[in-house]
């Protein structure tokens, strides 16, 4: 069994001394690939970096989160357009993008001006777009709406099934991460329950979010296994299927190749 850890920031401060253990621990799980966002400039090209070092693994995406927003301008935009186009092998997608009004630590309007920039930046270079939505779903919807299909995925999804159904009418994905393990999660454990197939995806979003019973300890891509457990386990489903789907929806949203080990699963099938 393989899988893909669609949100990990393994190019950040918190792996500094131990990242290749910890790669090391994602390829013992049977982590095949891992998407690395950013959340400005510098982290975008840390984890371009990461993924020209570790071609065919770990994908990047370059984007500046909500909570660093503050005085986004043209030039900001510019330079995530550069790190985009100019390195067009590694990054697979626009973000973290999105909007945080729960923790307010950018100013709400450069929020929405970022966010907006942002995601018709990724409408014009063709890539999808990893949002962040907290506390701001309306917010977001009234943005995304007038793009029409927006190729993208909620990034560690929290909601209820309206949200949920909100997303999926505009084309958009569903990632599940340690919060689907949390026992009182009900509302989020109907959706992933009852979310079509072929519009989920897992994650970590590490180094937060660590599934249950770990929560205090930092995450790491490897925890995927644990989330696509739980997610299998809602579904009624095993857990190497639910695998073999994620992946083809990963491959299918980021424009990934299909992992070779999927494709004779299927055929087995």
């Amino acid at each position: 069994m393989q899988l893909t850890d669609t949100h990990a920031h393994v190019q950040m401060r918190q792996f500094t001394r131990d990242r290749e253990a910890v790669l090391s621990r994602a390829s013992e799980a049977g982590v095949a690939r891992i998407i690395c966002p950013g959340v400005d400039a510098a982290t975008s090209k840390l984890a371009i970096d990461l993924a020209a070092s570790r071609p065919g693994t770990i994908f990047a995406c370059a984007g500046v989160h909500p909570h660093d927003t503050t005085g986004f301008n043209d030039a900001t935009l510019a330079e995530i357009r550069r790190l985009a186009t100019e390195h067009q092998e590694q990054v697979v997608a626009i973000g973290e993008i999105g909007l945080d009004f729960y923790r307010n630590l950018a100013p709400a309007e450069d929020q929405r001006r970022a966010f907006a920039a942002q995601v018709a930046l990724a409408r014009e270079l063709d890539l999808p777009i990893v949002v962040h939505n907290r506390d701001a779903h309306d917010a977001i919807m009234e943005i995304l709406r007038p793009f029409g299909t927006v190729r993208g995925v909620w990034h560690c999804f929290i909601g209820d099934r309206k949200m949920a159904e909100d997303g999926l009418s505009l084309g958009m994905y569903l990632s599940f991460a340690g919060p689907v393990t949390y026992p009182s999660n009900t509302a989020l454990a109907d959706v992933a329950a009852w979310a079509p197939l072929d519009r989920i995806l897992v994650e970590t979003d590490c180094p937060y979010l660590t599934p249950h019973p770990n929560r205090r300890d930092r995450n790491e891509p490897a925890n995927v296994a644990k989330n696509a457990a739980r997610v299998a386990e809602l579904r009624g489903m095993d857990t190497a299927d639910l695998a073999t789907a994620t992946n083809a929806n990963a491959a299918a949203l980021f424009g990934l190749p299909p992992l070779p080990a999927d494709d004779s699963r299927k055929g087995a099938n």
